[in-house]
Order: C-alpha cells, then sequence, then structure tokens
C-alpha cells in the first residue's frame, strides 16, 4: 500500500511539472545561504547570488496533505519561485486549526509551548524535504504571532507562556531542524509585540539550537524591522511590509539602512483589495530596483489553499496555481537571470531627468554599480529622458521586454541613451507596462 500511495504522489507531481509552465526551474541552489561580501543580499554557499522570488504559502504545512504538497512544491518550482513562505503552526487559517491535515495537534495540551507534540512536528518536514530537494528556501514561521495580537495568531498563548517555556520551544525546533539548511527563521508575524521578551526568547532558543541559522522578523505593516529590533543579535535579515508605495517604502528602507540585506516579505496579495497581476508586476519590480534584494509574491487562496480566507474566493487553490500574477512572478525570475541584478542600486534621482506620459505614469531604475547597465521598470509612459553620465558611455544597447509575457520585444543596437521613446508595438497583453535594460556599449580608445 505505501508503494502504491508514493507511486501515486509521484504521478502527481510528474502532472504538476508536465502542466504547462511560464518559467523553467531554477538552477541548482547549494544551501546553507549566506550574507554576501557586499553586504546587500544574499549568495548560496558556492558563491552564486540568490534573489529571493518568493511564493505566500502560510498555510501549506497545517492545511495540505502530503500528496497536495507535493504538488504545490513541485509547480512553483517549476514556475521559477526559489522561495515559500509559511507557518509551522497554523492558529486559525487552515481547515482543522491548530492540527494538521491529519488531525494531529501541535502541542499535546492546546497552546502550551512548552509541550511540543513530536507527532506533528515530524509530519511538518514532508514539506521541509520537498523543499530542500527542490532546492527552494523556506521563511518558516514558528509561532505566528497575528495581526495585533489577535486570534488569528499564537501572541494569545505566547503571552500566557514564560520566555523560559518560549525559548526551550525555539531550542526544541532549532534542534529538530537543524539538519535542514535552507530555513530562514521568521520571528514575529503581522505584529509588532509590546513583549518583545516573548520574541527574543523564542528566536534565541533557536539559535542555541541551530547556530548560525539566519532569522528574520515579520512585524507591522510599515514598520522599521531595524529600528522596531535594535540591537538584536538573532535578527540577520530586515524585511519591508506595506500597502502603500512599495517603491517608495524600499527607497526609505535602502536610504535609511542598515547596511544589510533586506526584503519585501508582504505587500498586496493578488485577489485581494482588486489587486490583479498588473499591479503584482508594478509591486515586485518596484521592490527589485528600489534595493532589495528579493520578494514575496502572494494570492488569495494559495496562500491558505482550503483554510478559512478573510476575502472571497472564487477559485480553488490549484487553479489559482497558474493566475497570471504568479506566472508575471516567473517571468520575473527569467528576466533577472539576464543580468547581473545583484549590482544594482536604486536610481538616486541623476539618471532619469524626465517621465513623459499620463499623470500616473512612473519609471522605476537602477543603475549597476560599475556603470555598465541600468535596468527600468516603466508603465504608462511614453517616453524618458535619461542622464548617460550614469553609464560608462552614452551609447548602447536596448532591450524591450513585456513583463506579462517575458518576451523581448524589440533590441535597438548603438541606441542613443539619452532618451526611451516606448515602442509602438503589437503585445500579446493589453498592459502598458514594460521592462527595459540598458546596457552601455565599450567607449572608444579616443573618449
Amino acid at each position: 500500500m505505501r508503494t502504491i500511495a508514493f507511486s501515486m504522489r509521484l504521478c502527481l507531481v510528474l502532472l504538476a511539472l508536465l502542466a504547462g509552465r511560464t518559467a523553467p526551474a531554477s538552477a541548482e541552489v547549494r544551501f546553507p545561504l549566506r550574507i554576501a561580501a557586499a553586504g546587500t543580499y544574499l549568495e548560496d554557499a558556492a558563491g552564486k547570488p540568490f534573489l529571493i522570488t518568493g511564493d505566500a504559502a502560510w498555510s501549506l504545512i497545517s492545511d495540505l496533505p502530503a500528496e497536495e504538497a507535493d504538488i504545490y512544491i513541485a509547480d512553483r518550482k517549476a514556475r521559477g519561485f526559489n522561495t515559500i513562505l509559511v507557518s509551522l503552526i497554523e492558529h486559525e487559517f487552515a481547515r482543522n486549526a491548530p492540527n494538521n491535515a491529519a488531525d494531529i495537534p501541535p502541542f499535546l495540551v492546546p497552546g502550551d509551548f512548552a509541550q511540543p507534540n513530536d507527532r506533528y512536528f515530524s509530519d511538518a518536514e514532508h514539506v521541509l524535504d520537498d523543499a530542500f530537494r527542490a532546492g527552494m528556501l523556506v521563511l518558516l514561521a514558528p509561532a505566528y504571532a497575528g495581526a495585533n495580537g489577535g486570534s488569528q495568531g499564537w501572541y494569545g498563548e505566547m503571552a500566557a507562556a514564560s520566555p523560559d517555556a518560549l525559548r526551550a520551544y525555539g531550542r526544541y525546533l532549532g534542534k529538530r531542524y537543524a539538519r535542514y539548511p535552507n530555513i530562514v527563521w521568521v520571528q514575529g508575524g503581522d505584529y509588532d509585540p509590546p513583549d518583545r521578551a516573548l520574541v527574543e526568547a523564542l528566536a534565541e532558543g533557536i539559535a542555541e539550537g541551530a547556530p548560525g541559522a539566519m532569522q528574520t522578523v515579520h512585524g507591522n505593516r510599515d514598520t522599521a524591522t531595524a529600528a522596531y529590533w535594535p540591537g538584536a543579535g538573532w535578527l540577520a535579515l530586515d524585511t519591508v511590509y506595506t500597502y502603500e508605495d512599495v517603491a517608495t517604502a524600499v527607497q526609505a528602507r535602502y536610504r535609511a539602512g542598515p547596511h544589510r540585506p533586506f526584503f519585501l516579505i508582504e505587500a498586496r496579495y493578488e485577489g485581494e483589495h482588486g489587486v490583479e497581476a498588473a499591479e503584482i508586476r508594478k509591486i515586485a519590480y518596484g521592490a527589485l530596483l528600489s534595493g532589495a534584494s528579493g520578494q514575496v509574491f502572494g494570492n488569495n487562496p494559495v496562500w491558505h489553499f482550503g483554510g478559512p480566507a478573510l476575502y472571497d474566493t472564487p477559485a480553488g487553490w490549484r487553479e489559482a496555481l497558474a493566475s497570471r500574477g504568479a506566472e508575471s512572478i516567473g517571468h520575473l525570475a527569467s528576466l533577472f537571470a539576464r543580468f547581473d541584478w545583484w549590482k544594482l542600486k536604486p536610481d538616486d534621482g541623476r539618471f532619469v531627468r524626465r517621465v513623459e506620459g499620463a499623470a500616473s505614469a512612473t519609471a522605476i531604475t537602477a543603475v549597476a554599480g560599475d556603470g555598465t547597465f541600468a535596468v527600468a521598470y516603466i508603465d504608462g509612459a511614453a517616453a524618458i529622458d535619461l542622464d548617460p553620465s550614469a553609464l560608462t558611455a552614452p551609447a548602447g544597447t536596448i532591450e524591450w521586454y513585456d513583463p506579462s509575457t517575458g518576451a523581448k520585444l524589440r533590441s535597438e543596437p548603438e541606441a542613443d541613451l539619452r532618451r526611451l521613446v516606448v515602442p509602438a508595438l503589437s503585445r500579446a497583453s493589453d498592459v502598458e507596462d514594460w521592462l527595459v535594460v540598458l546596457r552601455a556599449g565599450k567607449r572608444s580608445r579616443s573618449e
């Protein structure tokens, strides 16, 4: 029977991989990740830069049985995602919460962090094993606190526990999962806890159980995480979480520091607040071209699967895997693989002089530190005037891409880099955003 079940699961995974994907699987990653010498992005153990291309899968461990988790991970891997954001224990957003799909509770006594249930945490290893085999990073929340510390998360139980109990729980998790080099622990969870000692104890326990494991935090919206957690020795990576203009928020974090990697952990999700694929692209490109070393995409209902939702879910999670937003993120991963994205620095106002177009027209740009290339995400603009002195040469190649399909639409060799005029070309999509890569040409000896 076990052989038959395994064969059925393998068939389901193969079907997911063959279902037609928008992006090739990413190249192999050698875990563990580390902070690159430049201090602003992650790289793998072989020194290869790692761009966090994440999907919010908060309820994955709690809500899905193993064979369905296999389908989800195979799909996301095939679409170009390399990271998933997951709650280890779910308080509300799973069908049997806080129990898992096999109806196993996370604690022997409900809500008692001092009594973790080995069976539950053993079952969770299936997702971690799957993700590791797929070469995917897991952003793993050990105890999602919940918005405003309310019933959505575990903050009430954390406040009822002692810091010693939380430290022991963290130590238990750290030791149990220390063999997984692809985990970054995510403290907090939609909340800046008034009693920081609770989260500190949990984070310190994980650090004791898994020395060297990286940790980050998911705070309230628009919280400067480094400022809220000053001196936290466990905090290796910062995050940005906003429902406002993402490029503005990320640029503010880039300018404010500190000098360490940070990524967009959450913005508006597709299928909520009227958000569709075009806004998903503006969010993702706005983050990456404004200084973030990665971004996490979210879709309703994928983030909660079959669990309770905050908004209407007209489609099931399997159907939503192929959403236009997810396809756009897959194309983003493929497009960023075309250039050395880790060299990019947000435009400081010197490169873009003027944007022509509607009042809402935007151009989010970044320039390589060595001046060899620049990248611009353009939405609704007709033309852009540039100052090519930011590049090593005033002429070069301009490459135009449709970010909704990933297609290269035009290449202009030996072009004047002082002005971009948006090409009037037929496109597969009906949107007005573009990704433009400007590569400086080589200067002649007489220049």
